[in-house]
């Protein structure tokens, strides 16, 4: 008895936070106009609205460069070009294309080498709404339109996507959690 009542506060709990999560994903987009930050990268995905939307950014001046993460090794730079509807001229001189992510933390190592490499520690992150609070450096969300999430429970396709992203992003939660207690973490100040 005592183990479902267990089991059905940790689904109550689960659930709430779902919840949480889904509205807080709602009122993220549309993005607010961001600060200029010293640079842009964009996490790929099954939609090509991220590329262009990060393009957008770059040719407004909210970054001297772009990162493309996570490119399809079978894509070529004028594959992404097009799809970035970019001038050739911005293009050429400002876009970057990254091949090696080939998922949310592989985006993160490979931002993370260009970015050193490049001096930057000042970004703007672009990618779908519902990814976003896995990936947050600085925020840019972009509205999935296979995805309406003030009233995700209304589709099949938009409670799986939902419930998974939650389900991953809980798992990013507890894995960080869990390595801040580990022997490399900073020592925690004593109350003062």
């Amino acid at each position: 008895m005592k183990s479902a009542a267990i089991l059905l506060i940790l689904v109550m709990f689960w659930a709430v936070g779902l919840l949480a999560f889904s509205a807080r994903i709602a009122k993220s987009t549309p993005a607010e106009d961001p600060d200029p930050a010293q640079a842009v990268v964009v996490l790929t995905g099954a939609a090509t609205q991220r590329i262009t939307e990060a393009v957008k950014l770059l040719e407004i001046g909210k970054g001297e460069r772009l990162l493309v993460s996570g490119v399809n090794p079978d894509a070529t730079r004028k594959d992404i070009k097009d799809v970035s509807k970019a001038t050739q001229r911005m293009y050429d001189c400002c876009v970057d294309l990254g091949f090696k992510a080939e998922d949310t933390r592989g985006n993160a190592q490979e931002t993370a080498a260009w970015s050193r490499s490049h001096g930057y520690s000042d970004l703007l992150v672009v990618t779908a709404d519902y990814h976003m609070p896995r990936a947050i450096l600085a925020p840019y969300p972009v509205k999935t339109a296979e995805l309406d999430a003030a009233n995700w429970w209304k589709t099949s396709n938009g409670a799986r996507r939902m419930i998974l992203e939650y389900c991953k992003y809980l798992a990013i939660l507890a894995r960080e959690g869990f390595l801040s207690l580990g022997p490399d973490a900073p020592p925690r100040k004593a109350p003062a």
